[in-house]
């Protein structure tokens, strides 16, 4: 018998000064039975640093070819991908091919040999980031996990924290690779 996904519900309130963004999200997650509290926390710091009205999560780890959220345009087009974890290079590349902007979020102690193994073949792609957030705050936020949350995100000139009104973690992020327009 297969098991089936945990829904986990999360009242997310954003103030990203940065981008002119505020806005309340109400949001639904399924929980892959193989995924952990802290890979969904790392998908709702994802949510939460690319918000937007379309942003939807994605199916990634029941659909292999859907990422961990996407935001299309009208068309249908995609114009953000955003893989959590450490993804292989031909996953990366082939959402490279299929969306304007490649986002990857690493939250692992051992990001940077992943980075370093996939680094060369993903070079030629120009649309993808990757960053890593640090171990620590990985495992802060997943104490913040809970079937029913309610969180409230600040960012303010590049600094993120985010608080469920008993705890606040300041959000510790590395760029391994930032997109390149040229």
């Amino acid at each position: 018998m297969a098991l089936k996904a945990t829904i986990y519900k999360a009242d997310l309130s954003i103030a990203d000064m940065d981008r002119n963004y505020y806005q309340e999200h109400a949001l639904t997650i399924a929980r892959h039975p193989s995924e952990t509290d802290e890979r969904v926390m790392i998908r709702l710091l994802a949510f939460a640093l690319h918000a937007d009205e379309a942003l939807t999560f994605g199916k990634d780890l029941f659909d292999v070819e859907e990422p961990a959220l996407w935001l299309k345009d009208l068309t249908g087009a995609i114009q953000t991908w955003i893989e959590v974890g450490q993804p292989d290079e031909r996953r990366m590349m082939k959402a490279s091919g299929r969306a304007e902007h490649v986002v990857v979020y690493s939250f692992s102690a051992v990001s940077h040999i992943w980075f370093k193994q996939v680094a060369k073949q993903i070079d030629r792609a120009r649309n993808i980031t990757i960053v890593n957030i640090a171990a620590e705050t990985a495992a802060a936020l997943e104490r913040m996990c809970k079937r029913n949350m309610q969180l409230q995100c600040t960012i303010q000139d590049g600094q993120v924290w985010l608080t469920d009104g008993l705890e606040t973690v300041q959000v510790e992020r590395d760029t391994l690779l930032s997109e390149r327009n040229y």
